[in-house]
């Protein structure tokens, strides 16, 4: 369940408010782009900056500009379970097909407290439930042993690695019975081959088509094709982490008019050197694989 290309949609802001009309031109850029899902509210959507009206407005606004074309894999993790419990039963009122559940960040819980915590999201919350490993953000490393007891609730389908251990990931994939999706855009051909279903990506927000041919590609057995095309993205996918997501992703979405430049505190806008950066890697793209050029 969950698999191929789920993007991580940026949430767009002018003025301080979500931006309705962007999200929308989003929606549309990624589906016709070849998306298969759509993650609002997750990482790269700011979540932790979003009221829960807002969260709600993505939902809804998400679900409804996709017009059934992409399924909704609403982001619904906080660090309280109470709270995602309620985040995710919101999501399943909107119409969401799953919820991106991020382990618990800040309060360090012990594999048992993860068990119990996901467990009870699982049972409580309305939807099938895509675990989300992140240490770097979170600090806490959602173990594959772990992973595979969480794999026996019927609820609980696949899981977004992002821990950047391919061991981890080959371990997770050989324990449990879960769907594994990469994490990190610039491992995807590397997750693909050891088990791998899919990305929830980050370049997807701008470079959709290409993300998705990557994908057939491996899955046709096009190993060539498959490795052109990730040496291709490479740079690209490394500089959109040179600093804190979602920064530079919003930065290169507004060069081509996708979005305004805007991110809500405590996030500033990247620096003068990491936007040259970003630009180059723009510059350095395929002709045709950018739907809009820089302006």
């Amino acid at each position: 369940m969950f698999e191929g290309l789920t993007v991580a949609l940026v949430t767009p802001f002018r003025n301080g408010a979500i931006d309705g009309e962007a999200v929308d031109r989003l929606v549309e850029h990624c589906v016709e782009g070849g998306a298969d899902g759509l993650v609002p509210s997750g990482s790269t959507g700011e979540s932790p900056v979003l009221t829960a009206e807002e969260r709600r407005e993505l939902f809804r606004r998400v679900k409804r500009a996709s017009r059934g074309r992409a399924f909704l894999l609403a982001g619904t993790g906080t660090n309280s379970t109470a709270s995602t419990v309620a985040q995710t039963r919101v999501a399943a009122e909107e119409g969401a097909d799953g919820a991106l559940v991020v382990t618990p960040y800040y309060n360090k819980p012990t594999p048992a407290g993860l068990i119990g915590h996901y467990r009870q999201v699982a049972d409580e919350g309305g939807l099938p439930v895509c675990l989300y490993n992140v240490p770097g953000r979170t600090g806490i490393n959602l173990l594959p042993s772990t992973v595979a007891e969480l794999s026996g609730h019927e609820r609980i389908t696949a899981i977004k690695e992002a821990s950047g251990s391919l061991d981890q990931v080959t371990e997770i994939c050989a324990q449990s019975r879960l769907t594994v999706l990469s994490g990190d855009d610039s491992l995807t051909l590397p997750i693909l081959a050891v088990g791998g279903a899919g990305v929830i990506s980050v370049l997807g927000n701008l470079v959709p088509g290409p993300m998705k041919r990557l994908l057939a590609a491996f899955g046709a057995g096009d190993l060539a094709g498959a490795i052109e095309i990730h040496h291709r993205l490479y740079p690209l996918a490394r500089a959109m982490f040179i600093e804190s997501n979602p920064g530079p992703i919003k930065y290169a979405l507004a060069r081509v008019g996708l979005i305004a430049h805007e991110l809500r505190p405590p996030l500033a806008p990247v620096t003068a050197g990491s936007a040259a950066r970003i630009d180059a890697a723009l510059a350095a793209l395929p002709d045709g694989w950018l739907a809009r050029r820089p302006s």
